[in-house]
């Protein structure tokens, strides 16, 4: 694509303003200028549309990617998960909402499908979720337009690296044992992480009462900490460590498991109850000095208010693949900092959408640490299915991209293989 001089003296005569509100420029004035001297250009930005919105789905449609394409050479990658089987009809009607509108006014248009959506669920859920990987696509792609990274669309950085805490999967081996644990963990820590996380939820515990009922029993309490102090015994004090409950036990579990894990102080505990009650979060709160994370399942800022407004949580932590989106991300950490709450996402998504988070954990102050699945490094699915420059992962870090957008493509070749069966694959 070739450059043109209107398009140029676009930039150049915007350039001065925008070093003002930019906090990462090389100089005064010459941020912008330059980014625009390395970005492939064929029209000003006015003359960018939206043309089309093609998405294919993996893990049986638990993982919805999409790009959006331009009247130009240039497109954006976006991603959503968990709360997306079944709605790619939603993503091509989205699509539609938005086809012929500049994607440089991305809340704008995020507000456009929102607000669009009042009656269809645009509330939370599924809704929420495609709208998601629709919004962040459009941040990759104003990057792009603009030659410039997500992180300094959001205002600059506070950090050039994302710390991150490995989920060890040790789920994968059944009834696993403290000592599985504790070689889970120094596995971990032998790879450079520096923080580590365990479900100690079991389905299948012999030890639970029945399959219904929320109560832990002795024997359930019982394992959940020997399998974390035997973490906690390998890894030793300076380790941070989180467990997760997922939600599946009720308010007097999570005030016994929280109260039972002090002495092992843990990083967070996360999601002990459900989602929905900011008041039961509340009462778990406030019996211990565990801290208390929670939000992988609240859509929206909205959907986070109530629980800052009453303390409910010590620690947030949205998925920044099915919240919202990027600025909607940078809003809920905006809100949490307000009530000096850090601020550590949830993270089950691929590489796109870690490094889509890490962007928005870079742009703001409180944040604390982000979530890394260790089958990024064992599952070659994960390296196939984008494309991106330099390593993953270093000494427990995301290195920030400073390539223009997100700066991790989607390899549509790659992803082919594992495409969700009969779903249209970026048709």
């Amino acid at each position: 694509m070739k450059s043109n001089l209107s398009r140029r003296s676009f930039f150049h005569k915007g350039a001065l303003a925008a070093a003002l509100s930019t906090t990462a420029l090389h100089s005064f004035g010459n941020g912008l200028t330059e980014a625009v001297e390395r970005t492939p250009q064929s029209s000003k930005p006015s003359d960018l549309k939206i043309t089309d919105i093609k998405c294919g789905y993996i893990r049986n449609g638990h993982s919805l990617f999409v790009k959006v394409h331009t009247n130009q050479d240039i497109w954006g990658c976006g991603e959503a998960v968990d709360a997306t089987p079944g709605t790619y009809h939603l993503a091509k009607m989205m699509g539609q909402r938005i086809k012929g509108k500049s994607p440089l006014n991305v809340h704008r248009l995020f507000e456009d499908i929102r607000r669009s959506g009042f009656f269809e669920g645009a509330q939370s859920g599924m809704y929420i979720a495609v709208l998601t990987a629709i919004e962040t696509a459009l941040w990759d792609l104003t990057g792009k337009a603009y030659g410039m990274p997500v992180y300094q669309l959001l205002g600059g950085k506070f950090r050039d690296k994302i710390r991150v805490y490995c989920d060890t999967a040790a789920y994968r081996t059944e009834g696993p044992k403290p000592e599985d644990f504790a070689k889970a963990a120094k596995d971990a820590i032998k790879a450079g992480y520096t923080a580590v996380k365990f479900d100690i939820d079991e389905r299948t515990d012999p030890a639970k009462y029945d399959a219904y009922n929320w109560t832990a029993s002795p024997g359930e309490m019982e394992r959940m900490y020997n399998q974390v102090a035997a973490v906690r015994k390998a890894v030793g004090p300076k380790i941070d460590i989180c467990i997760d409950m997922h939600g599946r036990y009720d308010l007097t579990t999570g005030k016994r498991v929280a109260k039972l894990m002090e002495p092992l102080n843990l990083m967070f505990l996360e999601e002990p109850i459900p989602a929905e009650n900011a008041e039961a979060y509340k009462i778990i709160s406030e019996s211990t000095s565990t801290p208390i994370c929670a939000g992988e399942n609240h859509y929206l800022a909205h959907g986070f208010r109530r629980l800052f407004e009453l303390g409910a949580v010590d620690i947030v932590m949205p998925d920044l693949q099915k919240a919202g989106g990027l600025g909607e991300g940078q809003r809920i950490a905006n809100l949490a900092n307000l009530y000096y709450v850090p601020f550590a996402p949830h993270m089950v998504a691929s590489y796109l959408g870690a490094m889509a988070s890490s962007h928005v954990c870079a742009s703001v102050p409180n944040f604390l640490i982000l979530e890394w699945q260790v089958y990024f490094d064992e599952d070659p699915m994960f390296k196939e299915i984008v494309s991106f420059e330099g390593p993953m992962i270093q000494n427990g870090h995301i290195p920030l991209s400073e390539k223009p957008g997100i700066g991790v493509e989607i390899n549509e070749e790659g992803m082919r293989k594992y495409a969700t069966p009969g779903m249209p694959f970026f048709e």
